[in-house]
């Protein structure tokens, strides 16, 4: 597994939590909730991609 998309997936959780706090303390709860929910759609995407390379990698190792 590689460390950077670790890295990439912390990072985007950090900014998430950061913007969440900062729009709930300013009473945008509404806003906060699509942040998050964005949030969480960029770290699926990344790990779908992630995991469709693994798929193609497997099918070229046993030629399927």
């Amino acid at each position: 597994m590689d460390v950077d998309l670790i890295f990439k997936i912390a990072a985007i959780g950090i900014l998430v939590a950061v913007l969440n706090m900062l729009l709930s303390r300013s009473g945008r709860d509404d806003q906060a909730l699509m942040v998050s929910i964005a949030g969480l759609v960029v770290v699926l995407v990344v790990i779908v991609q992630k995991i469709s390379e693994l798929f193609a990698l497997i099918r070229e190792l046993f030629e399927l």
